[in-house]
């Protein structure tokens, strides 16, 4: 595995921060600041705007998928840049490289170690979407398919994001 602060790009594209977006409030909780650093980080690792993005960090049977989609179906540059990113991302974990993970949460992400252990019994596939593009995880090791699940329960908690298309996660 690399070492986390290596100059790669960064997953912090991987997640729409939905309840991370402008709140009324005049001032700005922890919770708020910690929330617009993990944006920012992933706008400079991703090269779109996290705001008009969505993310999916769904589980199934096999594994499951990170899914990233433009809002805006006529952004064909920032659906390029989704694209390029998610096979990005595809190559790194087959490598067994999550400092991306990493760079983008400012910590050890859960299930990553074992990810990166178990890297040969885990498949990772770069697809595109119409707005974007998805990885999908397939195992059929169980330690990898609980690290995997482990994994996408952080991603989806640390940026309220949905665990499926249409269905948001509770904050």
């Amino acid at each position: 595995m690399r070492h986390p602060g290596s100059a790669v790009l960064v997953i912090a594209g991987i997640a729409v921060l939905i309840g991370c977006g402008p709140r009324p409030q005049r001032v700005a909780s922890a919770a708020d600041s910690a929330c617009a650093a993990t944006q920012a980080r992933g706008r400079a690792v991703m090269g779109v705007d996290q705001y008009t993005s969505a993310h999916i960090f769904e589980d199934l049977s096999d594994g499951g998928r990170i899914v990233l989609e433009r809002g805006d179906s006529q952004d064909a540059t920032g659906i390029a840049i989704v694209r390029e990113h998610m096979r990005r991302i595809a190559r790194a974990f087959r490598a067994g490289d999550f400092a991306q993970p990493f760079q983008v949460h400012a910590q050890a992400v859960p299930g990553t170690a074992v990810m990166a252990a178990r890297r040969n019994m885990i498949r990772y596939d770069a697809v595109d979407r119409p707005r974007g593009g998805e990885v999908r995880l397939h195992s059929s090791d169980a330690v990898a398919i609980a690290a995997i699940h482990e994994f996408l329960a952080f991603q989806r908690g640390a940026h309220h994001a949905a665990g499926h298309e249409g269905i948001a996660q509770p904050p």
